[in-house]
């Protein structure tokens, strides 16, 4: 597979990624199988997708337990993003960017990781209750310590900015001006796809001017993008999908021209390329310096996203997926 370097300490990765999430968190929990999952994670380093998502909070702690069974083994050949900041409680999540949490957290990992340095340690949210400097002061003396490699920064997410006339990633913007007069980012992640274009605005470009990598988390818009998901046939109560705005039947039914197009520009590549793999062909031709993450937990998937890198998008195909109706959600 092509390989892709994440910010200005040239960090070598395969141009496709894994999203390890889906295995231990937030999706279908029965269909979660451990052996399963493992057996996805070796086949993706077979097929060199290398970069391997996960954090602390997916499962909370389960998700990082699984990928250390595969780094006991495998560890030469991964690369290893966790992240950091979030605390699942019983029914919510809070923030915690306190110094002493952050290095108790990331020992931690290591240990759940069977590892004994994480080549990209993620801040998943800012705590509002400490200043963000102080957080990434503590992560970047991990980098001293020789226990993180680089230091990447996840974006904000918030939607309300569409309502009140704002960017989408002002917020992440000016948390990632402050970070770097601290230490040096490596990478931002962020949602991007097909229906979910906003970080090419200002985000991308922010990070093509700074040397910056860019992890695109949801590349496959939450699976919607695959067209493999039936309007109308529900999720189960756990599924992140039974509460998203765009996943109800009504709007999973109106975002089919979407799903439409790329089927479309699938067929001309031929019978053997998927909308699926045309979405992530999509995200990897937005620049060098992204990497899209798909999360997967069956060995099926994984083959069909790594051989996304193969599929080499024409300027008219590139345009006609720009000029697909935008997403519509429940707020809509």
């Amino acid at each position: 597979m092509e390989r892709r370097t994440i910010g200005a300490g040239a960090l070598a990765v395969g141009a496709v990624g894994l999203g390890c999430m889906p295995m231990s968190w937030a999706y279908s929990g029965s269909r979660q199988r451990g052996d399963e999952s493992l057996r996805t994670v070796h086949r993706a380093l077979d097929l060199g997708s290398t970069l391997l998502d996960t954090a602390d909070m997916y499962g909370p702690f389960t998700n990082e337990l699984l990928i250390g069974r595969v780094l006991k083994e495998r560890r030469a050949e991964a690369f290893v993003s966790t992240k950091v900041g979030l605390l699942v409680g019983e029914q919510h999540v809070v923030a915690n960017g306190r110094p002493g949490y952050v290095r108790r957290a990331c020992d931690a990992s290591l240990r759940r990781l069977q590892t004994d340095v994480i080549d990209l340690y993620q801040l998943h949210r800012a705590d509002p209750e400490v200043p963000v400097e102080e957080t990434w002061g503590a992560m970047a003396d991990l980098v001293r310590a020789g226990k993180v490699r680089a230091l990447g920064l996840c974006a904000v997410g918030a939607r309300g900015g569409r309502r009140s006339g704002t960017g989408l990633h002002d917020a992440t913007l000016r948390q990632l001006r402050r970070v770097q007069q601290v230490f040096p980012v490596s990478a931002v992640q962020a949602e991007l796809s097909v229906w979910s274009p906003e970080a090419l605005e200002a985000l991308l470009p922010w990070c093509a001017a700074h040397g910056v990598g860019f992890l695109a988390a949801m590349p496959l818009g939450n699976g919607f993008l695959t067209g493999t998901l039936t309007p109308g046939e529900g999720f189960e109560p756990d599924d992140v999908r039974a509460r998203h705005p765009r996943f109800t039947a009504e709007m999973m039914a109106a975002n089919q021209p979407v799903v439409a197009g790329l089927r479309r520009v699938a067929r001309r590549h031929g019978t053997h390329v998927t909308p699926a793999q045309v979405a992530l062909a999509w995200t990897l031709a937005q620049g060098r310096h992204v990497v899209p993450v798909p999360g997967a937990k069956r060995e099926r998937w994984v083959t069909e996203n790594a051989s996304a890198a193969a599929v080499s998008l024409t300027p008219d195909d590139l345009t006609e997926l720009s000029l697909l109706p935008p997403a519509r959600g429940s707020w809509d």
